[in-house]
């Protein structure tokens, strides 16, 4: 299992905030979004909020291919929840043109820095 961890600011509105969380809870959520997730080999998602700041933690199978996500997103209902969702979004400073979800890099692994002693 693979864990990939990506970043992502939210408008920083209290009450849009608030709505954004409202709409991922369970069962309010659109079902197309989660057969899409799932569809795309992903085995868990999960979204944290720190302010106004995500952080998405997604789990693959080892042998997941990456172009079964994109292909997932470009279903119609998927692209109409993304266009609902950026309207709380705002992209990171360093995001590249298009780019939502920002991948990030691991700095420090407890078991790497353990084996090193």
């Amino acid at each position: 299992m693979q864990r990939y961890y990506y970043a992502l600011d939210l408008k920083d509105d209290s009450a849009a905030i608030a709505e954004y969380e409202r709409w991922h809870r369970p069962g309010v959520v659109w079902p197309e979004i989660i057969t899409s997730i799932r569809a795309a080999g992903i085995e868990e998602m999960e979204i944290f909020r720190t302010g106004n700041r995500l952080v998405m933690v997604v789990k693959m199978a080892d042998d997941h291919v990456p172009s079964a996500r994109r292909e997932a997103d470009g279903d119609e209902k998927t692209q109409a929840w993304e266009a609902l969702m950026d309207r709380y979004q705002q992209r990171l400073p360093w995001a590249e043109a298009g780019q939502k979800w920002v991948p990030m890099g691991r700095i420090f692994s407890l078991q790497e820095a353990l084996k090193a002693l």
